[in-house]
């Protein structure tokens, strides 16, 4: 299993505020399968970021494609393989 790392910058900002209780809901449904290990959104409010583990990126992206705010074009999505180091 890899670290994927979805930066979801922000494209629509009303989109945003209306997909968030779904995009959560998504996110919650995701940490309980395992899928997702870390979430959070930027201070700045350009968007966020989610790290999914998955066997691949083809994977990874299936999952984070199926994300409310990818799918209603509330925010943008790029997907980078993120070989992690923890302290």
């Amino acid at each position: 299993m890899s670290y994927y790392v979805v930066y979801l910058p922000m494209k629509d900002e009303e989109l945003s505020q209306t997909y968030r209780p779904d995009h959560l809901a998504f996110v919650d449904e995701q940490i309980e399968k395992g899928n997702v290990k870390a979430k959070g959104k930027f201070a700045d409010g350009s968007g966020g970021m989610v790290i999914y583990q998955a066997e691949s990126l083809e994977a990874a992206e299936k999952i984070a494609k199926q994300d409310p705010y990818v799918e209603k074009g509330a925010r943008g999505m790029e997907i980078k393989e993120w070989i992690a180091t923890f302290a």
